[in-house]
């Protein structure tokens, strides 16, 4: 896909399958480059305790979500257990021309429907070392159930099945090494107290 223009930022799409720890990777790449803006989904759900509009979701009225999706406003939806949920594509468009760098983490079925709505955006698989490991990571968390592990797990294999549709891929092992690949595909330097860390190279 090509490269986004000097003055422009660029955005870039993140999935990988859940347990795999694209939370703390990315919670990690905030704290290290705070120019990033991480995208704020909307939702037709009502906002729980604690939850600020705008901050951890945009929320909407379903007539108004639906009038969003009729004009074009999302760059990728869905329905999930009765609310609508989705990327408002003002806001990143907004970032983007002011050349910040934007960050989407999203499922695989978002994924491709930005690869549709939003061609340029760079997408970037997260895998883990092994389903083993992937296994581990979600037993260790100790809040599912083993019918939803298995949800779990059967959903990883169908979404590591399409990595090859991605620009590139890399393996969430070590925390510091994924890091610094991270950086390194969004283009961005490494903090000047960071020493540098080995990457994998972007798949062709």
């Amino acid at each position: 896909m090509p490269m986004a223009s000097s003055s422009l930022g660029r955005l870039t799409v993140i999935t990988g399958p859940s347990g795999v720890g694209k939370g703390t990777l990315v919670g990690r790449l905030l704290e290290r480059h705070p120019e990033i803006w991480l995208s704020i989904s909307a939702t037709t759900r009502s906002p729980r305790s604690g939850e600020t509009d705008g901050v951890h979701y945009v929320f909407l009225t379903r007539s108004d979500f639906e009038q969003q999706i009729e004009a074009g406003g999302f760059l990728e939806w869905a329905e999930f257990a009765g609310n609508l949920y989705g990327t408002p594509r003002r806001p990143v468009e907004d970032r983007l021309q002011a050349g910040r760098p934007v960050l989407l983490e999203i499922e695989l079925e978002g994924a491709r429907q930005v690869r549709q709505s939003f061609p340029s955006a760079y997408q970037l698989f997260i895998e883990p070392p092994s389903l083993a490991v992937l296994e581990q990571r979600i037993r260790g968390r100790g809040t599912d159930s083993e019918e939803a592990i298995a949800r779990r797990l059967a959903r990883a294999h169908t979404e590591l099945a399409a990595v090859h549709e991605f620009d590139a891929s890399l393996v969430n092992d070590d925390l510091a090494s994924a890091l610094a690949a991270l950086e390194t595909h969004m283009g961005l330097a490494a903090p000047a107290t960071a020493k540098p860390e080995a990457t994998r190279a972007p798949r062709q």
